[in-house]
């Protein structure tokens, strides 16, 4: 697979005010990847050597807590980066979660030392991947304020909203939803059965179907959807 050039970087549209030279630097040491669904992008206490550009398909970043149980930091999409990469190159230190393809990913991998040259050289490119760690630890800091203060209904019901979406239907486990929210499957479950007595949802083997929406976003009240 080859990167075909600099025309990848039309997904990050503040690449394009970068200066020839520094975008010929991108251009022709960054290497593409193409990573099947279910492989395992990094892990804790794994060594950062790249700067990755995501620009197909999608990856679930998630951290596990003294129980096993996995919460969902944030997902990246094309035209993402990854804050956990960005904070270990800087630092030079090594991951602290999980990554894992969700489905069939393409991406542009920089290496660690080209990073560091166009950080050091280039203001634009600087204040591309600084905008893009704030942006993304906002959405951390809403994982973290849903956690903290919104009950697990609200959170519940906000995700099952944000998930179905326009289909009204989602096909996913009691324990991937769990993931999702970060909780426990049992808990989950218990409130997922407490949705169906009320009729605002119905449940099948790893299929939720959403059948009184506005009774779930009353639910879900401030909760992050």
């Amino acid at each position: 697979m080859n990167p075909r050039g600099d025309t990848w970087m039309a997904l990050f549209p503040p690449l394009a005010g970068l200066p020839e030279a520094e975008r010929g630097m991108l251009a022709t040491r960054a290497a593409a990847a193409a990573l099947p669904a279910g492989t395992t992008v990094f892990e804790p206490q794994q060594a950062c050597g790249a700067f990755l550009f995501v620009t197909r398909g999608s990856v679930r970043v998630y951290q596990l807590d003294q129980d096993g149980n996995e919460i969902v930091l944030y997902r990246l999409g094309p035209g993402s980066i990854c804050i956990l990469t960005t904070m270990a190159l800087l630092a030079a230190d090594r991951y602290s979660a999980y990554a894992v393809t969700e489905t069939e990913v393409e991406a542009v991998a920089l290496p660690g030392p080209t990073f560091d040259d166009l950080m050091g050289r280039s203001p634009r490119f600087r204040g591309f991947v600084f905008l893009a760690h704030a942006e993304r630890m906002a959405d951390l800091m809403r994982v973290i304020q849903n956690v903290t203060f919104e009950s697990i209904e609200s959170r519940l019901a906000a995700r099952l909203l944000a998930l179905a979406a326009d289909r009204g239907t989602l096909s996913i486990t009691h324990q991937q939803l769990a993931a999702e929210i970060g909780s426990a499957r049992e808990v989950v479950s218990r409130h997922l059965k407490a949705f169906e007595r009320r009729g605002w949802v119905s449940l099948a083997r790893n299929r939720i179907e959403v059948r009184n929406a506005a009774s779930l976003r009353g639910a879900a009240g401030d909760a992050d959807a």
